[in-house]
């Protein structure tokens, strides 16, 4: 008897196929790194809101296991559902240097910008051992005339010194250091395995003296947690104490699943805010206009009393759409490809470094996936 109804067809496809398909790397107690194929590096960022026109990220997941990250969801394109997946299980970009050198082109890139490190943290533990971060500066070393930034929360970010100062020799590059509070024990429990601000500081203070541009970006702003006067003032007088050219801020937003984390995270440390987050977020994923308005009138309030500019020293583009971007001679790739590094594997020996954390996604309110 024929079948008038078949099943329909639940085959994965597309991302979700190559997360099946990954390679274990290792396991540890917490977490598991997987190979998977980066068929693309470069990841077009179509919201006219983004300051940035592509994305880059080494990784797919991100083990620091900050509290109110919401790039848990990325998570969710490739079949996994749980919130804690997002940060134990992490998907290694080994072939990416090679990616992008094949996608480095004038025709994509001219007078358009790169953001590093969007939905993962570029300098997280698996940076140590598989180094894709650093064998994507590289190539981004040999190329003139980039847009570049890069967010990290990780102290790991001044082992890439020499590499950065090649980059802005030839470009124009940008680094910022997330830093949400100066309160160890708050900054412990929010952003989990993430370093110490101290750390992060001190990675300021050794970019600047290396002549790199690089700042802060205070993202996300929790409320009745890291929104007071005191503690916003606290990280932008420590900021400019440490030499930044731009503080950055913007405020929480919790997707669904940034609040399957957030929510216990509340219940068990804040339990006298819950029912209030709650009412914030029953209607959405971002705070009221008023709530807003008023956090960025304190910030620019802050900023300019500790002699920061309104706006940021290194002026991001709007993003554009393909076709508009002018015919400059931007692009030029001047070391051959044989140069691309070999990604996997683990540091030499006598190679120390230390604190490694989790970004936020240089503190906008309409993130990227890619």
């Amino acid at each position: 008897m024929p079948i008038l109804f078949p099943a329909p067809c639940t085959q994965a496809r597309g991302i979700e196929r190559l997360a099946q398909e990954a390679e274990s790397l290792l396991e540890k107690r917490e977490v598991e790194y997987l190979s998977i194929e980066a068929r693309s590096i470069l990841n077009r960022c179509s919201s006219p809101r983004m300051p940035f026109t592509w994305t880059i990220n080494p990784y797919r997941g991100c083990e620091f296991g900050c509290r109110y990250c919401y790039a848990r969801y990325t998570h969710e394109f490739m079949g996994l559902g749980r919130w804690e997946d997002f940060e134990q299980k992490i998907y290694v970009k080994r072939d990416a240097a090679r990616t992008l050198a094949r996608e480095l082109t004038l025709e994509r890139l001219a007078g358009q910008s790169i953001a590093l490190g969007t939905a993962t943290d570029p300098y997280q533990p698996a940076e140590r051992r598989y180094r894709v971060t650093r064998s994507l500066l590289t190539i981004m070393a040999q190329a003139r005339n980039l847009r570049l930034s890069i967010t990290t929360k990780s102290d790991l970010v001044m082992r890439d010194i020499d590499l950065l100062r090649q980059v802005a020799e030839r470009s124009s590059l940008q680094v910022n250091l997330t830093v949400t509070t100066l309160d160890r024990r708050l900054a412990r429990i929010l952003e989990f395995r993430a370093p110490t601000p101290e750390l992060r500081l001190r990675a300021l203070r050794a970019l600047r003296d290396a002549g790199i541009v690089a700042g802060i970006t205070i993202s996300p702003i929790l409320p009745d947690i890291t929104d007071s006067r005191q503690n916003l003032e606290a990280v932008i007088a420590a900021t400019r104490e440490h030499g930044a050219t731009h503080v950055f801020a913007n405020v929480l937003f919790l997707k669904p699943s940034a609040q399957q984390a957030f929510f216990p995270f509340l219940e068990k440390h804040f339990p006298h805010l819950r029912k209030r987050y709650a009412a914030r977020f029953a209607h959405s994923a971002f705070l009221e206009r008023a709530y807003k308005d008023r956090i960025f009138a304190l910030v620019t309030e802050l900023k300019r009393r500790h002699s920061f500019p309104d706006g940021p020293a290194f002026e991001m583009p709007a993003a554009l759409h393909e076709g508009e971007y002018e015919q400059l001679p931007l692009l030029q790739i001047e070391t051959p490809a044989r140069a691309i590094p070999c990604v996997g594997t683990p540091p030499r020996s006598g190679w120390s470094g230390s604190g490694v954390g989790r970004s936020g996604v240089l503190g906008y309110s309409e993130p990227h996936p890619c």
